[in-house]
């Protein structure tokens, strides 16, 4: 997912969204997991191959326990482009970890499931790419019965239901109201609703639907002010006036310019330094 991949923090690795993400779309709102009940569980595990130590790395990863006692792994795959090797690339994230059970406790009765999530927030169309491992092999008709099939759990969070979204209790209602919405009406109009983790909240609005104008509004918010999604709306509005008053000037400036106006008088009509002038009217030649 490259980018995806690389923010230091992200929404969905906090115990409260997290939990809730998985009551929400697992268990229809019933607060099956607590976020106390979460540990966070290193998302990169090694194989070797080739005779090269390797690494895989899921995007999330926590293991539910119970006291001291494991009940399974929980994964999160983020993903805003339809993967025709998904099944092939879950199976190995839950057989890295079911290997690591096999390795590192030689307890045979403490085994606990381990479960991934698949996030789709692609709005544009649904997914069309296979579900399971049968669907994506090319399998000979006599090895068929014997191939064990391997099934994602896909969540298509631009198509959850108006009902479904009213059931996340985190900052992750935020998140899937955004891209039901896209999907929708091809626009957004937010919740007057607080934000616990703003800065991460953003960051995944940014990454998943490819607008950078989130995480924007909130490296330009010096003041800290942002409570809520009307408040980046708010400077997001704010920066395109500014930005097109900016354009304005500049135009002007070639123009006057290309007049024969000194540039003092320019710099002085638009308010800005002599050298702000010369780099506005360079591309022009004059």
């Amino acid at each position: 997912m490259g980018k995806k991949d690389i923010t230091e923090k992200i929404l969905e690795s906090y115990n409260d969204v997290f939990s809730d993400i998985v009551n929400v779309l697992l268990f229809r709102g019933k607060k099956i997991l607590t976020p106390d009940e979460l540990e966070d569980q290193a998302p990169r595990s090694y194989y070797k191959a080739d005779g090269k130590i390797r690494e895989m790395e899921r995007d999330v990863a926590k293991r539910w326990k119970k006291g001291n006692i494991r009940i399974a792994c929980v994964g999160f795959e983020n993903q805003t482009n339809p993967d025709p090797d998904m099944s092939l690339r879950v199976m190995g994230y839950d057989g890295a970890e079911y290997r690591a059970q096999l390795l590192a406790d030689n307890d045979s009765d403490s085994r606990y499931p381990v479960v991934t999530l698949v996030l789709y927030f692609g709005y544009e169309k649904h997914w069309d790419q296979p579900l399971s491992l049968k669907e994506r092999l090319d399998i000979p008709p006599e090895f068929e019965p014997y191939v064990n099939d391997y099934k994602i759990n896909l969540f298509e969070v631009a198509y959850l239901t108006h009902a479904q979204v009213e059931m996340f209790q985190s900052d992750f209602r935020v998140v899937a109201d955004y891209f039901v919405q896209k999907r929708e009406k091809n626009d957004y109009t937010p919740e007057p609703r607080s934000l616990k983790h703003v800065q991460e909240t953003l960051q995944l609005l940014s990454v998943m639907s490819n607008d950078h104008r989130f995480e924007e509004a909130y490296n330009n918010d010096t003041e800290g002010g942002i409570r809520n999604m009307c408040d980046v709306l708010d400077r997001i509005e704010l920066k395109g006036h500014q930005k097109g008053e900016l354009e304005a000037k500049k135009e002007m400036a070639v123009s006057l310019a290309g007049m024969g106006v000194s540039l003092e008088k320019i710099a002085e009509a638009a308010k800005v330094s002599i050298d702000v002038v010369k780099q506005w009217i360079a591309p022009a030649g004059i």
